[in-house]
């Protein structure tokens, strides 16, 4: 063998083994990708018990119930399964009965999700992409979860156009009421 063609070999080599490990690592990771799973999800993949992964979904109306020592058991549905959860620890502020909810943990021998972390929505308009998509998948999805109640004008408008146009106006408004009471001198405005 030549010099050159010795060279060429090592680099084809070094090629096919770089695949090699690309290709197990994308492998490895391809369930890792996903955000959460899920319950229908959960139940078609066949999760094994102590395998960690993300559950989201919304929190069953009914279904929570506080327990001793900060136990919270729930149901986390898609509109088509749910799976009961358990966790142990003080809830977001936000999480409530009806919305949105990601939680990170196990399924146990019985069944039962075992959290160790529940993530809530953060806002009233909020959902995570991946779960209103799945709702819209499963016929689930109303129009109006994307649709804000303005109690001014009794009208249900865009939750986009209101940040558009209510934004800085807002921001004003709450500046103004901080600044009321305040001395002349406080607001910027000369005696």
């Amino acid at each position: 063998m030549t010099r050159r063609q010795r060279r060429l070999t090592m680099i084809g080599g070094s090629l096919a083994v770089l695949a090699i490990a690309a290709a197990l690592v994308l492998n490895a990771l391809r369930d890792s990708i996903v955000f959460f799973s899920t319950p229908v999800m959960v139940a078609e993949k066949h999760i094994p018990p102590g395998r960690r992964f993300r559950l989201g979904g919304l929190v069953e109306r009914g279904s929570l119930v506080h327990g001793a020592n900060l136990a919270v058991t729930f149901k986390v549905g898609d509109g088509s399964a749910t799976l009961p959860v358990s966790y142990q620890g003080i809830l977001p502020d936000l999480f409530r009965e009806g919305q949105g909810v990601v939680a990170e943990g196990a399924l146990d021998a019985a069944g039962v999700f075992k959290a160790d972390t529940v993530l809530a929505k953060h806002d009233e308009t909020y959902m995570p992409k991946d779960v209103a998509d799945a709702l819209k998948k499963q016929g689930h999805w109303k129009d109006d979860y994307g649709a804000k109640y303005d109690a001014k004008s009794d009208v249900k408008s865009d939750v986009k156009s209101d940040v558009k146009s209510d934004a800085k106006p807002a921001v004003k408004s709450r500046a103004a009421e901080a600044d009321q009471g305040a001395p002349a001198a406080t607001q910027g405005k000369s005696p």
